[in-house]
């Protein structure tokens, strides 16, 4: 990855957050880059600033000192699916996952959308309500309403962390299909160990608040992953490395 230029560059973030106590500092010095077509899962605590570190490069929040800077001479297009997949209820699906382009006044909406339905699997599921969808089913809906602009970066926020456990793993294996499938950049903030070595390519662990990097882990697992990786004595020793490092 390093002899490609990097797509996102941060450079010693720091957040701090205002209160009666001279301010909460979130994260303190966080600095990484993110390459082409990497994904990236962040790891840590509760509260060591993974959420505020996903919005500050989404540029919903402004850091207190250091820097955001893309290799795009403009801002890259970003999309960002939350915990909760945040759905329009008025709207079926199709009618959530087209939003984004609607709003553009992309006349090639709907023919977009109904690709992103095929590769996230809700074939048949077009004109459903969101009420009549799963935590699992919903997401996909999400995931495919954040992809349907072609984002540069694709920023995801525990996705997964609502739903069981037999669903998050399989929803896990269906966003490593997704994403071989469509090779986006990608950071995820997750408390999955598993999860994290299961998708991504590079671990940022983040320590207790204030968060800084304790460990930059370069996975190199073999891709496509499969189930059966989770049970290897490599995918054990990387796991201990993870936890010995977020202890």
């Amino acid at each position: 990855m390093t002899s490609v230029s990097p797509i996102l560059t941060l450079r010693d973030i720091r957040v701090t957050f205002p209160d009666n106590n001279g301010g909460l500092r979130a994260l303190d010095g966080v600095s990484f880059e993110t390459f082409p077509r990497e994904f990236v899962a962040v790891i840590g605590p509760s509260g060591s600033g993974k959420t505020t570190l996903l919005r500050t490069v989404a540029g919903l929040l402004a850091p207190t000192n250091g820097e955001v800077r893309f290799a795009h001479p403009s801002r890259p297009r970003i999309g960002m699916v939350f915990q909760q997949s945040n759905l329009m209820p008025w709207r079926t699906v199709i009618q959530n996952i087209t939003l984004p382009l609607e709003m553009d006044g992309n006349s090639q909406a709907r023919a977009k959308a109904q690709e992103l339905i095929e590769l996230v699997g809700l074939q048949g599921f077009e004109d459903n309500w969101p009420r009549e969808l799963s935590g699992g089913m919903a997401q996909r809906v999400a995931i495919a309403r954040a992809l349907i602009h072609d984002p540069d970066l694709l920023l995801l926020d525990e996705p997964f962390g609502s739903l069981d456990a037999l669903t998050r793993e399989r929803m896990g294996a269906e966003l490593s299909r997704i994403w071989q499938a469509r090779q986006k950049t990608v950071i995820m903030v997750t408390h999955s160990i598993g999860e994290a070595l299961f998708l991504a390519d590079r671990v940022l662990v983040l320590s207790a608040r204030p968060g800084k990097i304790k460990l930059d882990l370069k996975v190199g697992l073999p891709r496509p992953r499969q189930d059966e990786m989770r049970y290897t004595t490599r995918f054990g020793k990387l796991a201990r490395q993870l936890k010995d490092a977020i202890e």
